[in-house]
């Protein structure tokens, strides 16, 4: 079993936070903030999501980053593998209906660690 993180050091990125609380990366971002994660979620339009302010693309984040979970699909993943490879996360996660398989090779050339995992049953469950 991994080493589980500590919340107040560990900066997640949510790429595809929605403001829409119905959606699974909306209640990632509040279940992360709840736990005492240092969240950024990363949306287009949107400003706040959860009273937090939101960044609009990937490269306005100048700071270390632990996790970087996703909510995109594959079509959209494409224009980002760049800017996911800048960002240089510690880790990426893979929810549901993000999987990319040009994602994943870029990962793993990038020695970049990926895993195929919901982001809610990770912390639901204490793995994350």
């Amino acid at each position: 079993m991994p080493a589980l993180r500590q919340p107040q050091t560990h900066t997640v990125v949510v790429l595809g936070a929605s403001p829409k609380p119905a959606r699974y990366s909306y209640q990632a971002v509040r279940l992360l903030k709840d736990l005492g994660y240092r969240v950024i979620p990363v949306h287009r339009k949107a400003a706040h999501i959860e009273q937090l302010p939101v960044v609009h693309a990937l490269p306005d984040i100048h700071e270390r980053v632990d996790t970087l979970t996703l909510y995109i699909g594959p079509e959209r993943v494409r224009n980002l593998v760049g800017a996911i490879l800048a960002l240089r996360p510690g880790r990426v996660i893979l929810n549901p209906g993000a999987e990319s398989r040009e994602l994943e090779l870029a990962l793993h050339d990038a020695r970049i660690p990926y895993e195929h995992a919901c982001t809610l049953v990770l912390l639901r469950t204490g793995q994350f």
